[in-house]
């Protein structure tokens, strides 16, 4: 058992293996990794839950003024409709850790979509409000097991070189389902939009059994054969996968020795970096004021005295190539670099935009302040997605060990939603109460983010889970 010291954020394996090397984030030997029709179709196949994730986020602000109209609702009886989504995540992402450990990663989005799928049915044929409260809330508890198992999923099966960008493509869907939502509803009406919702659900529960299963998942549950099968058909048939499965086997079988955990055992002070670094990050990333811009932007650029239209079509064109580029750069920059920039990003976003409301209030640069705003928007939503949206998903999945993913991803996904829960139903209270005010609170959040990074959260680029999780999670076993 070898035990190195970390420095600087960088990880260094806690478990020495013998006759090949993993050390460094080098590839130890092996051929460079490459992307397989296998890998490139199974994540595809996990998106599109990504996507259905963004096109419920995105369906209530161009919604709104036909349900509002055709089943005569007030505006509390809509936002009852709009909230409500959260809560239903909430609710899966409780149950989202052990159902994605009993049944598989699969069988996990598999049942995801089930529950989404009914959900647009109702919304799509609803007579009354609450027809449309009970289908937002089985969407909702769709997206709350998808945020967990979609990043999860991807990143047990790609190698380390390419794990970064895969599993920001989850992030770049949802963007693409926000935004395309929002360009779609301009045209289609309500009942029709969210017919269209339900398209990738139905494209996620075809392709799924075409999909092979997470090998981690399968060697933790003693597939030793079916591992093997799963991970040479997505490195592809020539490569020699020897070393790999060789590591995943050495690494479930140390974790078999231990009980099966419990809640309270991921408060126990081996998992306690890891804790700090998942619920951290999902705290600093909704209480930075996503959602709080992202469900009333419209509302948000007509207080600031610009164009609502405009602004939201400018804020769609801006999410993906951010979010693109976010993924080019992930295997790249790294993570930690990559979130300082798109923190302080964010935070001079939220600067910009109080700043705006601030010389409205003061009746100064009237001319300037509208513009000012837009900037602001655009500059949070840009930064954001370059990475803040993604890659807290990302070392979400990358630094709980296998015997506490369920248990640590269901908690981290639960404070996400809470958080998202929490700012979106403040917001309209906190903006009404100080609209400079809330915004130098986002924006002193954000710089709190830069901190935060800085000081607790490693770079995971270029190794292993295993490498990662044995840094950060030390075993008291020998070699």
């Amino acid at each position: 058992m070898g035990k190195q010291s970390e420095e600087k954020g960088e990880l260094c394996p806690l478990i020495e293996t013998h006759n090949h090397d993993f050390h460094g984030g080098s590839s130890g030997g092996r051929a460079p990794a490459s992307a397989t029709f296998a890998l490139i179709f199974s994540t595809l196949v996990a998106v599109s839950g990504s996507y259905v994730f963004g096109t419920a986020i995105g369906y209530s602000s161009p919604s709104e003024s036909g349900i509002m109209t055709d089943l005569d609702l007030t505006v509390s009886e809509y936002s009852v409709f709009g909230s409500i989504l959260t809560i239903g995540a909430m609710i899966g992402a409780i149950v989202s850790g052990k159902l994605a450990d009993y049944i598989g990663r699969r069988g996990t989005m598999g049942f995801a979509e089930i529950f989404c799928l009914l959900g647009w049915f109702l919304i799509a044929f609803s007579k009354a409000a609450w027809w449309l409260d009970i289908g937002r809330i089985l969407v909702g508890f769709g997206m709350g097991v998808i945020s967990y198992v979609v990043p999860v999923f991807i990143a047990e099966i790609t190698p380390k070189e390419l794990r970064g960008a895969f599993i920001t493509v989850h992030q770049l869907m949802i963007c693409f389902g926000v935004s395309l939502t929002w360009l779609i509803g301009a045209f289609v009406n309500w009942r029709t939009l969210a017919l269209i919702g339900a398209i990738p659900s139905l494209i996620q529960l075809v392709g799924l059994p075409f999909t092979p299963e997470s090998p981690r998942w399968l060697a933790k549950n003693d597939q030793g054969l079916d591992c093997e099968a799963a991970l040479q058909r997505l490195r592809g048939k020539s490569k020699d996968i020897s070393a790999e499965v060789l590591e995943i086997q050495e690494y479930t079988e140390l974790l078999k020795q231990l009980p099966e955990p419990s809640v309270l055992d991921l408060f126990q002070r081996q998992y306690a970096r890891s804790l700090i670094v998942g619920v951290g990050l999902m705290v600093l990333q909704q209480f930075g004021g996503v959602n709080g811009i992202g469900f009333y932007v419209k509302s948000l650029f007509t207080s600031a005295g610009f164009s609502g239209n405009i602004g939201t079509i400018a804020l769609a064109a801006v999410q993906i190539p951010m979010t693109a580029l976010g993924v080019v750069l992930m295997d790249i920059s790294g993570r930690r670099p990559l979130l300082m920039i798109s923190a302080a990003g964010t935070c001079v976003g939220c600067l910009c935009v109080a700043l705006s409301f601030l010389f409205k209030d003061l009746q100064l640069w009237r001319s300037g302040s509208p513009m000012l705003a837009l900037v602001g928007v655009l500059t949070f939503s840009g930064s954001f997605s370059l990475g803040m949206g993604a890659i807290p998903w990302v070392i979400m999945s990358e630094i709980f060990p296998i015997n506490m993913k369920g248990l640590a991803g269901s908690l981290v996904t639960l404070v996400s939603w809470l958080g998202s829960w929490i700012v979106s139903y403040s917001f309209n209270f906190l903006f009404h109460w100080s609209s400079t005010g809330i915004f130098f609170i986002f924006s002193s959040i954000c710089g709190l983010t830069v901190l935060f990074v800085a000081k607790f959260v490693p770079e995971t680029k270029g190794r292993t889970l295993e490498e990662i999780q044995a840094a950060m999670n030390p075993l008291s076993t020998q070699s």
